[in-house]
């Protein structure tokens, strides 16, 4: 059994009153979990790396504060499509948000995207924020943890005005074309608990396609709990259901599809 990582959760407002919203609404229904309770679990699984990913200013605050106390954790800040129209045009706020990039141990920009679904804000807003968070990416010489649900048609085309992007599509449940101009973008794909209890047969054939060197698991922790666990508060510790799904799926072997995910995690992150 091989170390994982978890690129992907939002273990930072755990048994707190403060953070993204719907994130706290979530750990308050397990409100004797705390960050360092959870990282702790998870390293005894071997989950031995996490990316504590920031939703909106105040959440990517308390991920950088949080991964300096924990030293298998990293921070990445960003500024999620629902929160675009709270940011869009401040430039106070999206100073201080951009001053959190040069902190010790942020590793990413992100999430940030597009997400036409809900449209929680104005497209434009989204927009806009998606642009900045690129190029803050790019000044830092950054990967980008990308959101994107029912937008790619407005994604490509700002991915493709800007040179030289690392990142991942965050959450991957698009189809084989949007992997395809994926994998020509150099991406990687994300893939979390939803892969378990999808009963979309053409989305577990997409899951089938991604190529091992540009796969990575993620737990999205407190959302998208994996089978056999639904029902309950997901944790980075189940990282590991996702790894066991998928190397079945696939018809792979296990210790070859953790060793895989964990270098291309590394590798993209540099942790």
């Amino acid at each position: 059994m091989s170390d994982l990582v978890d690129t992907h959760c939002h273990i930072q407002s755990a048994g707190l009153k403060k953070g993204e919203r719907a994130t706290l609404q979530l750990w308050a229904k397990a409100s004797e979990l705390t960050g360092s309770d959870l990282a702790a679990s998870a390293v005894k699984t071997g989950v031995t790396r996490l990316i504590c990913v920031g939703c909106d200013l105040e959440d990517s605050l308390l991920a950088v504060d949080f991964v300096q106390t924990q030293k298998n954790c990293w921070a990445s800040i960003g500024i999620h499509p629902h929160e675009a129209q709270h940011y869009a045009g401040n430039t106070a706020k999206l100073k201080e948000f951009a001053f959190l990039a040069d902190k010790a141990k942020v590793v990413a920009i992100g999430e940030c995207g597009l997400d036409y679904y809900y449209e929680h804000s104005p497209k434009k807003d989204q927009l806009s924020l998606l642009r900045f968070q690129i190029e803050l990416a790019l000044k830092r010489d950054l990967p980008v943890i990308f959101h994107v649900r029912e937008a790619f048609d407005d994604f490509w085309p700002i991915f493709e005005e800007y040179k030289g992007i690392k990142g991942v599509l965050h959450s991957f449940t698009d189809s084989g074309n949007n992997l395809r101009k994926a994998l020509e973008q150099n991406l990687y794909i994300g893939v979390n608990g939803i892969a378990t209890f999808t009963k979309d047969s053409d989305q577990l054939e997409v899951y089938k396609q991604v190529p091992l060197k540009k796969l990575l698991l993620e737990t999205d922790a407190p959302f998208l709990t994996p089978v056999p666990y639904r029902g309950s508060i997901n944790e980075p510790k189940r990282v590991r259901e996702v790894a066991n799904f998928l190397a079945d799926l696939r018809g792979e072997d296990r210790e070859v599809l953790e060793r895989a995910t964990t270098h291309n995690a590394r590798q993209l992150f540099g942790i």
